[in-house]
């Protein structure tokens, strides 16, 4: 009987995103590869794929459906390994996995960032501790990605075994600092100016994430950088706000929402640094993949940000309510030079030694083959 192992999250565009690379190492090993989760894109390496009606919202009553279509497919399939990932549909798979576990399928738990941490509203959790807690008695191996969720794990929740992996790898060949004349030139090929200034930050325009923050420590600086550009990625309900605070403050002409955008690997390169204002974060990826680029980073402390950005060493964090601290950094970056260069390099070496799909790989692998190795002996001992 071939090996199977399942992946499962809310939507299937988790795994087009971070979870490719894994895939193809299941493959590798011989493995057929399944995938469980929202949607219909096409995916690489995957043997077969079950478009599973999860949503996002624990009290959407569609979750029933997708509980019972996933129990039916993890019956029949009778996986080796499950690898869940996103807060739904980590809950749904493993609620659907009881049986299954009892007849020797490993668990395995991603959190991407608990949704209660220092800082999170008190409603997270309200809502999302208790949910955690009792799925931990269903996981084989808890993997977390900072340092802050993985004492929380070790200290509170009963789960079988608790891993800290550095988030979900970064593609350094894909995301690599360019010559000064290449990044002339992508800054005119997106209508810039060799000498424009250009701040980077890619996220959904939403209260955690906090653009109005960006805002407000631009405006303190417009007049002494005036040739700073603020780049905005992505969609979302607070975007309209953001344009109109961007108006108010009178910085619109310095200000460029890009919206949703897939050249992400030519727009970072050529920028001068990125920031980041977002309140929560797991292991925010668009801050590793700045780094990756070579770009000094200014972000708001948080315990992801904690994770990646160290102070003077590769960027700075600045407090939530200290937008004339945060706009100084900026200004430090813009007017003195080589800081930013040197701040870069170290944070490609940072990425380069934790961070990058490689190392993942093999943290993760070896999680992988320790259960492998359990199977081969349970194997043997029947025998």
């Amino acid at each position: 009987m071939d090996n199977k192992i399942l992946f499962c999250a809310t939507v299937d565009y988790h795994f087009k995103a971070f979870h490719v690379p894994y895939m193809k190492w299941f493959k590798e090993q011989g493995w057929d590869v399944h995938v469980a989760a929202s949607g219909n894109i096409a995916l690489p390496y995957v043997d077969q794929k079950y478009d599973i009606p999860i949503q996002r919202s624990p009290f959407n009553t569609k979750n029933i459906k997708a509980y019972k279509e996933l129990k039916t497919i993890i019956d029949q399939n009778q996986y080796q390994m499950i690898h869940c990932h996103t807060p739904m549909g980590g809950v749904l798979a493993r609620l659907a996995a009881r049986n299954a576990r009892k007849m020797g399928t490993k668990v395995i738990y991603t959190a991407h960032g608990f949704h209660f941490c220092k800082g999170a509203p008190f409603l997270n959790w309200l809502i999302y501790y208790p949910i955690e807690k009792k799925m931990a008695h269903h996981t084989d191996c808890l993997i977390t990605i900072n340092q802050e969720d993985y004492e929380i794990a070790t200290r509170r929740f009963k789960a079988q075994r608790i891993e800290h992996v550095h988030g979900v790898g970064i593609n350094a060949e894909n995301f690599k600092p360019v010559h000064e004349y290449k990044k002339i030139e992508l800054k005119k090929s997106f209508g810039y100016k060799p000498d424009d200034f250009l701040l980077f930050y890619a996220a959904e325009f939403n209260k955690n994430k906090n653009q109005q923050y960006l805002l407000q420590s631009l405006a303190l600086i417009k007049d002494e950088i005036p040739n700073a550009r603020l780049l905005l990625a992505g969609e979302g309900p607070l975007l309209e706000g953001c344009r109109e605070k961007a108006k108010s403050l009178g910085i619109s002409h310095m200000v460029d929402f890009l919206g949703y955008r897939n050249d992400i690997q030519q727009i970072v390169p050529m920028c001068d640094m990125a920031v980041a204002s977002s309140l929560r974060e797991g292991l925010p990826v668009n801050i590793m993949e700045a780094m990756a680029c070579g770009l000094p980073v200014v972000a708001i402390e948080n315990r992801g940000h904690r994770e990646l950005v160290h102070n003077n060493r590769n960027g700075w964090m600045i407090g939530n309510n200290n937008p004339i601290e945060f706009s100084n950094k900026i200004k430090a970056l813009a007017e003195i030079e080589g800081i930013g260069q040197r701040l870069g390099r170290n944070g490609r070496s940072i990425i380069l030694k934790q961070y990058s799909v490689d190392k993942v790989l093999s943290e993760k692998s070896r999680i992988y083959k320790s259960y492998m190795s359990e199977m081969e002996d349970a194997k043997w001992a029947i025998h």
